[in-house]
């Protein structure tokens, strides 16, 4: 390692908001806008300080065709959007954005590569990430950190890897990062507002979604002669200069392809492999049976080359056009080279096949050759051929199936979240749900790895993103079984209850409804499973504001499980539970505070101390309590929850959130609310992140955190977020929802007591106002029986 490195003037900075910096002796690194709290050694935080990058550092990736042509005012423009005069390494350039955007396979990531290359000497690195997701973007982080401090980060996790590197970014002004591929762009914000000290190129096929993030240069195709230029070069060799004729017959190729650069190094691959004239090529085009939707010329034109060169590299290796239909119904990034096993169980005979298929740039290798990518125009193009049960392409998906049960099938199915197998193939059950044939069955075994993938991501409490996987496997119940058998109205629930999660109970409460009546008929008033449903409809009726409907629900649901699992049993306990919950939200604290006192005696003695349901039992009567005015009670218990929530379940956990926001509300209900503001910025980010920007969840502390910021005399920040928190509320839960008409109530006492300020030039006293709510109802922590699970 070198030496320590200048320390900025101040220390380390950070901007943006929810943004922060680590000094050398602190041990708490924050990745991102303050959604996830890394606890880092100081060992750690000193390296990050004094660790310096190599001279010309860099992770660039290599070039698909080795050829870059043309660009030359785009590559310009670029440099000049990203540095101006005075900007350097030596001297910590300000940050800047950029974003490029264009079709897919018009060569945004060639553009940015050759940035990169062209100007490595004047950062101090350079650094390429992969950026479909925000995974891949706390993924692409980690590495920094194993390349720069190796000796550390290979023994710890990629979260603490990631919270170093952005540690490292904020102490070594003058970098540039690559954000490649990026899908949404939201992902982008906590990177952009942790990182100021320098460059940020994003590439994109979105062109929306950049307001506010990054401005935004569209790439439009490659010039003609510039098209014509890069298929000679390709086709013919750099050495080798065309003749007029080959010439002449590269330009029609090039307009044939519509200019498009993938489908142009594409062509010149297979024309390079198998020596075919430029000619000949052009006229075998015009029999494509491959078609794209809307006649749209990118992949109309790809899906042209691409027949042919399938041909060329079948007559070099059938294996290799078999995998690659098997790796069309794959997720495009990140593919183990174990997941075609089951095709081509002979490791040697799998390299030559994907050799093939890198030599005509169908497919790259990752860094360490144990995976492979694909460009999902490929992936499209093939599907679309998926028409006949005889295809390839339907073996192909068959195959892929396969693969992907045969990968899994020795991970840790007891508790795959703590297998990183898991998260690395989970990508990959989500591109086989989405893509499934809605015309053709799905197998037990299948059904099987989606299910338990989604009470994975429920296990973790991501149960919203499991509704692709769960929406699957009630289809497939319902074509194999029949649709209302026990299994099929178990995975119906079970999609309700993802729905629910996701804030969507326009849907949930319909199907919570259709189930619950069906397991009355076929299961019987009493069954467990019934029970299990009139307590997850009874939820949702509450979460929608009608607890009318829920409280009497709850109370015949508690009955009927005292009679027949008794008294304490766990599913009891969660009946009690939300009953006082139910009063709580009725407003009867008389009969929810005993209630919740009674439920976490119970818990605390059947469950223990420190499980998930006794923590939220744990919270429910500090709010309780909170709502009756004994506030030192309130946040001792919110307290102790808290720090044993983000110890047992992880400081990202969704029951994690919602227990910060409460200890939140307490600290503003005690007149602390500069103690609240960082707890609900955190779970403010972390729920916009998980949840979305409209969930329900995410609206009630938004209106929380405006309240907050109010009561800490920022009304600058305050009355936006309320404004967009009303608005939001009003749309999602409806004009007369009780959160609805709380943040409404706030907002008109926020106008006021701004009115007040203004006239009297001077600060009232406390920023509420006569009769007016405070707070509108945080995310309550209820707890639903969860999702039913199938038994094997």
């Amino acid at each position: 390692m070198s030496g320590p490195q200048p320390v900025p003037p101040g220390g380390p900075q950070a901007s943006g908001p929810r943004s922060v910096a680590a000094a050398g002796g602190i041990e708490v690194a924050i990745t991102g806008d303050g959604a996830r709290v890394v606890m880092l050694p100081p060992e750690a935080v000193r390296w990050a300080r004094e660790v310096s990058a190599p001279p010309g550092a860099a992770n660039l990736p290599g070039s698909a065709s080795g050829v870059f042509v043309g660009r030359g005012r785009e590559l310009a423009r670029l440099r000049e959007l990203l540095a101006r005069e005075g900007d350097a390494a030596v001297t910590p350039p300000s940050s800047r954005t950029r974003a490029v955007h264009g079709l897919g396979g018009v060569g945004k990531s060639s553009l940015a590569l050759r940035y990169a290359h062209a100007y490595r000497s004047e950062y101090t690195l350079v650094w390429w990430i992969t950026a479909e997701s925000a995974e891949q973007i706390t993924t692409g982080l980690a590495a920094l950190a194993l390349r720069l401090c190796p000796h550390w980060a290979a023994a710890v996790g990629v979260p603490e890897r990631a919270a170093w590197a952005i540690l490292w970014l904020q102490w070594h002004p003058g970098w540039l990062l690559v954000f490649d591929n990026v899908e949404d762009p939201k992902d982008l914000r906590h990177c952009l507002g942790a990182l100021p000290d320098g460059h940020h190129l994003a590439t994109s096929r979105k062109a929306t979604g950049w307001h506010g993030i990054a401005p935004t240069m569209a790439l439009g195709l490659l010039e003609p002669d510039a098209s014509a230029d890069l298929l000679c070069a390709l086709a013919l060799g750099p050495e080798r200069p065309p003749t007029a004729d080959q010439r002449h017959q590269a330009e029609d190729l090039a307009a044939e392809l519509g200019y498009l650069p993938l489908a142009l190094e594409q062509a010149g691959a297979y024309l390079h492999q198998t020596g075919t004239e430029l000619g000949s090529y052009r006229r075998l085009l015009g029999r494509v049976v491959d078609r794209a939707a809307d006649g749209t010329d990118p992949e109309r034109t790809i899906a042209r080359v691409w027949n042919h060169t399938l041909s060329a590299v079948e007559g070099r290796d059938p294996l290799a056009v078999r995998l690659l239909h098997t790796i069309a119904w794959l997720a495009p990034d990140d593919i183990p080279r174990t997941l075609l096993a089951t095709v081509a169980p002979d490791p040697v005979a799998l390299g030559d096949a994907l050799g093939v298929l890198h030599a005509y740039n169908m497919i790259a290798f990752t860094a360490d050759r144990q995976g492979l990518t694909v460009h999902r125009l490929v992936q499209t193009v093939l599907r679309i051929r998926a028409t006949a049960e005889s295809h390839p392409a339907v073996r192909g998906r068959q195959e892929a199936e396969q693969g992907l049960c045969h990968a899994m099938a020795d991970a840790d199915r007891v508790a795959p979240e703590r297998d990183a197998r898991w998260e690395r193939l989970l990508p990959h059950v989500f591109a086989l749900a989405e893509s499934a044939p809605p015309d053709r069955p799905l197998s037990p075994q299948l059904a099987d790895l989606y299910q338990d993938a989604a009470h994975c991501l429920d296990r973790q409490g991501r149960n919203a993103d499991s509704v692709p996987l769960r929406t699957v496997v009630v289809a497939q119940r319902e074509r194999a079984l029949g649709d209302t058998h026990p299994d099929t109205l178990t995975s119906r629930n079970n999609l309700a209850r993802a729905y629910e999660d996701a804030g969507d109970l326009g849907r949930a409460i319909p199907m919570f409804e259709a189930t619950l009546a069906q397991r009355e008929r076929v299961l019987g008033d009493e069954d467990p499973a019934t029970l299990r449903s009139r307590n997850n409809l009874a939820l949702a009726y509450s979460e929608a504001g009608q607890v009318e409907r829920a409280v009497p629900m709850f109370e015949a649901t508690l009955a009927q499980r005292e009679r027949v699992l008794g008294p304490t049993h766990p599913a009891t306990l969660t009946s009690r539970n939300n009953l006082a919950l139910a009063y709580k939200r009725a407003g009867d604290l008389a009969r929810a505070v005993p209630l919740f006192e009674t439920t976490l005696a119970q818990r605390e003695q059947v469950l223990g101390d420190a499980h998930p349901e006794t923590l939220t039992s744990r919270n429910n009567l500090a709010r309780a309590y909170r709502a009756a005015g004994d506030l030192t009670r309130a946040i001792t218990l919110s307290e102790t929850a808290l720090a044993q929530s983000e110890r047992v379940l992880g400081d990202t956990h969704r029951d994690t959130s919602t227990l910060r926001n409460s200890l939140a509300g307490a600290y503003v209900a005690a007149g602390e609310p500069a103690r609240a503001v960082p707890l609900y910025e955190a779970t403010l980010a972390q729920r916009e992140r998980l949840l979305g920007t409209t969930h329900p969840a995410t609206l009630r502390t938004r209106a929380n955190l405006a309240i907050a910021y109010e009561k800490s005399g920022d009304p600058a920040r305050a009355m936006p977020l309320y404004e967009s928190a009303v608005a939001d509320l009003e749309r999602v839960l409806g004009d007369t929802h009780p959160d609805t008409v709380a943040a409404r109530n706030n907002l008109a006492g926020a106008r006021r007591n701004a009115q007040a300020v203004r006239q009297s030039g001077a600060a009232l006293a406390s920023p509420a106002s006569p009769g007016r709510r405070t707070a509108p109802p945080a995310a309550e922590p209820s707890v639903p029986d969860r999702c039913d699970y199938h038994s094997r």
